[in-house]
């Protein structure tokens, strides 16, 4: 059976640092399915070149990473560093980067000419039809913009939120103020007849989820109007 046991390297002011790693272990970490750093190590050592065992220098480590704290420096060079993974883990990387993209796009977004939510899927037709490339070892997040540009013109998006006001009636009341909060409660009244009025703002991409969510709660009785 092959050794699991692989270099991850971070190189800046044209100096290594290497530290030797389990590679299932070090995968599990920068998907976020584990995260004790330490836990993926196969020695607890910074070197400058792994395979002659020559440990890299306090003084460079402290320059570069700004701390000599052993399990901040493997957090940088997991996150930040080149970190060896077989070709099905690239690939399931890719593919997990791909979807927190596409449900974060759908969440956020409208589109501008109707001012409707986007549906995930139409972002993933648009993302395969201009043959966007996701990088498996950048955040997700930070990938967001190049991919709205790449995509914008087959389908046009907007970022945006959006604000509401609801009246909730009374009998409900209590039952939906725990979903007004998850979708950002930003002012409340309760009204003489013991109704409960309500503003709530949140990424417009919500607003299919909202509906249905107070709708069902209410039996279809909410009156809710955007402001």
């Amino acid at each position: 059976m092959p050794s699991k046991t692989v270099i991850a390297k971070f190189s800046a002011n044209k100096d290594d640092f290497e530290i030797l790693v389990n590679s299932d272990l070090a995968y599990e970490y920068i998907t976020g399915k584990r995260k004790d750093p330490m836990s993926v190590l196969e020695a607890e050592e910074i070197f400058k070149d792994a395979r002659k065992g020559e440990r890299q220098s306090e003084e460079k480590i402290k320059k570069v990473f700004g701390t000599t704290d052993l399990a901040a420096v493997v957090d940088h060079i997991l996150k930040k560093g080149d970190v060896p993974v077989t070709t099905e883990q690239r690939n399931r990387l890719a593919e997990e980067k791909r979807k927190q993209i596409v449900e974060t796009i759908a969440r956020n977004a409208i589109d501008p000419r109707t001012n409707a939510p986007m549906p995930a899927l139409r972002i993933e037709n648009a993302m395969r039809e201009a043959r966007v490339s996701i990088d498996p070892f950048k955040n997700a997040t930070e990938q967001i913009d190049d991919v709205v540009k790449k995509i914008n013109m087959l389908v046009p998006i907007k970022f945006a939120v959006v604000k509401i006001e609801v009246t909730i009636p009374a009998d409900v009341s209590n039952r939906c103020y725990s979903i007004l909060k998850q979708f950002g409660l930003k002012s409340e009244q309760w009204l003489g007849d013991g109704s409960l009025q309500a503003t709530v703002e949140f990424p417009a991409g919500l607003q299919n989820d909202f509906y249905q969510r107070i709708n069902n709660a209410t039996q279809g009785r909410a009156a809710v109007k955007i402001v």
